[in-house]
Parts: structure tokens; sequence; C-alpha cells
């Protein structure tokens, strides 16, 4: 069997680190070292493409042989012609802010993965629409006291407690939300000749 190029995660994400290692692949995890700026006018889904490819193309710029999986996702909630980034809250705070913003609402998660080896690229968005239940400050509070979540946009885990925050959840992959879509990333690393 020819051994496939190495593969590096171009992200210091520990949650994406988790769902890499579901995969059984060997990589490495590296910083992708962008700034993450924001583009006035720019969609949160064309953000979160944009910077999945920058992140990649960092990455493989230092490693040409290897294959890279640079990721991103932007969350938003959008009120008629108005769209609200959500961001990683960071600290109670905020975070108690974003939980109730989101109450009774549906959040949109773009989750962008691009996987590059030299100067092939494949590249995909899997957009996620969460819908919030109607959520007391108590309840609020409760879910910060048994799950502090500030390193997550949104403010939530949806992979623990954070479900119970949750009316429904619509996506064609429920790893998406969690930061990387692993279905997609497991055929387009297939295409590269990775055994997945």
């Amino acid at each position: 069997m020819i051994p496939f190029p190495p593969v590096i995660l171009a992200s210091t994400s520990p949650h994406r680190r988790l769902l890499m290692e579901r995969l059984g692949v060997p990589f490495v995890a590296i910083a992708p070292h962008i700034e993450e700026v924001i583009v006035p006018g720019e969609s949160p889904a064309a953000r979160a493409g944009r910077l999945a490819l920058a992140k990649a193309a960092a990455v493989a710029m230092q490693h040409p042989d290897a294959i890279v999986i640079g990721s991103d996702q932007v969350a938003s909630l959008q009120d008629g012609a108005a769209i609200e980034l959500l961001h990683k809250p960071g600290n109670r705070e905020n975070c108690r802010h974003q939980l109730a913003a989101m109450s009774g609402r549906v959040a949109c998660f773009d989750t962008a993965v691009a996987v590059r080896q030299g100067t092939a690229e494949l590249a995909y968005l899997e957009p996620t629409l969460v819908r919030f239940r109607e959520l007391s400050a108590q309840q609020i509070d409760y879910y910060m006291e048994r799950e502090p979540a500030f390193d997550c946009a949104g403010g939530f885990k949806c992979e623990g407690l954070g479900v119970s925050l949750f009316h429904s959840v619509e996506s064609r992959d429920p790893t998406a939300l969690v930061g990387l879509p692993l279905i997609w990333l497991c055929e387009a690393l297939r295409r590269l000749g990775v055994a997945v």
C-alpha cells in the first residue's frame, strides 16, 4: 500500500482535533496564524469560506506536500436585513448576552472546510440552523454553571448539555455544528487517496 501524504489540521481548536481523531487518520494540528478580519458587507457564509481557504493556504505554504485541512465557523442571527455575528463569548457576561439573544430564535452556523494539497483545493460549506427554546435568565445561568462554553461560538456546546437549549437542529451533517463537517471531509480525503 502506498503511504498517503501527511495530513495537517490547520487549527488549534480542541473541538476540531477531537472530531479529526474520530476518523482514525494520523494528523498533526498546526496553527494557521492568519488574521480573522471582518470584511464589511461580507455574508457570514462567505466569511466562513474565505477564512477556511486562508487557513488551509497559510499552512500549505509551509508544508506543500501535505494534505491541509482548514475550517471556520461563523454564527449569526438575522433580523430582517440586519445580521448580528455571534462570536466566542470569552466570558460569562458575553455568554449570557448571546444566549439571551438566541432565546426563541433561529441562529445560523455556517461551517466551511477547505482541503488543500499543493495547488489543488476542495471547499465546502455546511449551514446549520439551530432553533432555540425560550430561555429564562435562570435557565441561562444554570446552563453556564453546568457547562461554561465561553470558547464556543454562541456560547454553548451542542455535543454536551447545550442540546437542552434547543427546540431543533437542521443540518445535513451533525458534526458541522461542532466545527468540522466530517461527512464531506471523509469524501474529500478519499478523493485524495487517504483511506477513511
